[in-house]
This record gives structure tokens, sequence and C-alpha cells, in this order.
């Protein structure tokens, strides 16, 4: 085990008791938050790892106060860390801990973060602005938030998970079962994020009636939301539906994907050679069972897939800049085939009401979020149905 930020310890100091104690907002904390975010906001930084910047901005100050105002309102109870928690993020969206981790530091909780040896560049560009920045910090920062990494070793997981309070788990199905294995203490629970799948909506009138700069700056956020975490992310959009005429419908695709592929271009993504072959294996394996129609390779960042219909919408991941279409008269047509492993629902063109009655309709039998092209990774405090600020702190009644 290697300690990548925090005081040096062994596995046995780690989970023993300790005499620190932080609060909910705890100053210390805030600060410590603040100044991490201003090296994430530095032009080189967010220059090189866009995401980092958008890190930077949910941790500014304001951000910061709004959250603590969050997890302290309650009127008949006083509000606390829930304790030690325990998290283990995925190693193929290498930013996702330090959101995680900061809420739950801003609530005052004891933190030991796994990070994944098969994390990316920009988690190490975190774990320098961290290690930084902690230099100048209070001493009990270092002592109560520490990031550590190690391999698959049973015996480290179970001490860790039973030391902690709130075991938050990010990853697959297979990696959450698997680390469910390991027992946490009866008064402890786990947080879980597996497997999610999310999609995107296109209102063909919308897109029809939208100026062309309205439309270019759609694509532009979509293509963010596809490309930043090679379309592996949980809240990725994965099959595009449009939503209206079918008539019309084709020529709004075709538009889409032309501005699609030039705006990839532009930005300078790629997709390399394997993962285009892996991309035309999936695409016509889909077409081989009846599920596509038509396929479209304008190159190797862009990939079309024309579904026969809603049913067909594939759930895995099936390569970055594969994008299945499928087309619907209404919202009202997808509501039977969203399920609960479906989170992120993005949109470009609808009015408010009909996205509202789409919601409604659900009745939360699926989607947690709906949000704008563009917001699909943007991450926010409410997550896959959850209230962060609340998980990371507990309640005590008080009756006078």
């Amino acid at each position: 085990m290697r300690i990548r930020f925090g005081a040096p310890a062994s596995l046995d100091e780690l989970t023993a008791p300790s005499p620190d104690r932080l609060t909910v907002g705890d100053p210390r904390v805030v600060d410590f938050l603040a100044r991490f975010a201003r090296k994430l906001l530095v032009p080189a930084v967010a220059r090189r790892h866009p995401e980092l910047a958008s890190l930077g901005f949910f941790l500014r100050p304001a951000e910061l106060a709004r959250a603590v105002t969050h997890m302290q309102r309650t009127d008949d109870a006083l509000v606390f860390p829930r304790g030690n928690v325990f998290h283990i993020p995925p190693a193929n969206v290498d930013t996702i801990f330090v959101y995680s981790w900061a809420l739950s530091a801003l609530a005052g909780n004891h933190n030991v973060v796994r990070i994944s040896e098969r994390s990316a560049t920009a988690a190490d560009t975190v774990l320098e602005a961290l290690n930084a920045t902690v230099a100048d910090a209070d001493p009990v920062i270092a002592r109560t938030q520490r990031m550590v990494t190690y391999g698959r070793d049973d015996a480290v997981t179970g001490a860790l998970s039973r030391w902690c309070d709130l075991r938050v788990i990010w990853g697959g199905d297979a990696a959450v079962e698997t680390i469910r294995r390991q027992p946490l203490r009866p008064s402890a629970r786990d947080l879980t994020f597996p497997d999610r799948t999310s999609w995107a909506a296109l209102s063909v009138a919308g897109w029809q009636a939208a100026e062309p700069s309205a439309r270019r700056a759609a694509v532009t956020g979509f293509s963010n939301d596809a490309y930043w975490f090679d379309q592996a992310a949980c809240s990725s959009p994965r099959t595009v539906f449009l939503v209206g005429e079918p008539s019309a419908a084709e020529a709004v695709q075709r538009e889409f994907l032309e501005l699609l592929g030039d705006v990839v271009a532009e930005r300078g993504w790629t997709v390399d050679a394997a993962m285009a072959v892996e991309k035309r294996v999936n695409a016509y394996g889909l077409a081989a069972t009846g599920a596509a129609t038509a396929l479209h390779f304008p190159g190797n960042a862009v990939t079309g897939i024309q579904l026969a219909d809603v049913g067909g919408m594939p759930r895995r991941w099936i390569g970055a800049g594969a994008f299945p279409f499928a087309t619907v008269s209404s919202l009202a047509d997808l509501v039977p085939v969203m399920t609960r492993q479906d989170q992120t629902f993005s949109h470009f063109g609808f009015p408010a009401e009909e996205l509202r009655t789409f919601v409604r309709s659900l009745g939360g039998r699926g989607i947690d979020r709906v949000v704008p092209f563009g917001s699909a990774l943007t991450f926010s405090s409410l997550w896959d149905g959850y209230d962060l600020p609340h998980e990371f702190t507990r309640l005590t009644s008080l009756q006078i």
C-alpha cells in the first residue's frame, strides 16, 4: 500500500481510532479545498485537463458554502459527520473520486480513498495539486484525509471496510459485488454507484427552429459529454433519440453527425485504430442481430448506427464515438424502455413542460438526471438519486 496523499501511515495506523475531530463545514477543510480549487483553475492545468477546470469550479468558495448550508439544514436535529468513509472509485473516470471525497471531507469525515493503479494522468495532476496545497494547510488535513494505492488485496480492503462507517463504491456491477464480499461493521452501510446507462434526446422540431449557432453550440456540448472520458463515463450519452416527425428526422441526424465530425476534428479528439476496429465489430454485431438497419463510418472518431427501434438500444459500451440513433414520435414513447439502470438524460430543443411531463410519466422508475447537452458530465451533489451531502452526515435528534 502506498500513500499518495496525506500523512504517512501503515494499515494499522490508518484503521486505528483517531483523536482528531472535524465538524460539518470545518473552516480548516473549507480553506484547504478552496486553495486546492485555485490550483486546478490555473490556465495551464485547465487547458491540459478541461475536466479539472470543472472540478475547480465545483470547489469554489461559493459552492462550498452552499454545500455546507445544505448539510446543516434541519429544524429538529443536530448534524454531525458520519465518521470514517472508505471510497473506492473507478479507474475509467479518474477525477470522480475528488468530488465524493471533497463532499465527505466538507462534512467533517475521516476519509481513505483507494486510487486505482490504472488511473490516468488527470489523477496524477490532482494528486500533485493536493500535495502542493497540503504543505501549508492545517496538519489535521493530512492526518484525517488520505489517498492510497494498492493492488487487489482483500486483506487491505477488508481492514478498511471494517474500519469505515460508510463505504462508497463506484464501478461496474461486478466490482460492487466483489467489494461487498468484504463485510462491514453492523452499524456501517454501503453507498453504491454501479453500472449505469445514459441517453441523449434531440427534438426534431427544436433543431429545425434553432439558429445555426445554437445547433453548433448544442453539438459542442454533446461532444464534451461524449468524448472527455471516451464515452465510458456513466453519464456519457449512448443512444441518441430523435423525437418528432420521422420524415424530417433523417435530415436532422445527418446534419447533427456532420457538425459532430467538424467539432471533434477542431477539438483534436481522436480515436485510435484499435478502438475504431472494435466499434466496427460491435456495429456489425448489432446489424447481424437485426438491431441496426444502417451503419455510417465517416471516420475513426464518429460512428453512426441506425437502430430498427428503441427496443434495440444497446446498454453496454460499444466504443468511443459510437452513436446509435432511434426515432420516436414523442418522449412518451421512451417511457416503457427506461429502467432503474438509466441515469442521465441529456436533451436539446424541448419545451420545459414537455420534459416535466416526461419525468412525471417515469414516476421514479428510471432516469435520475435530466440536463441540457453539455452538462451530462457536470457533477452535482445530487447524483444517482442520492443527496450526497446528507449521505455523508448523520443526525442527532434533540427535544427540549
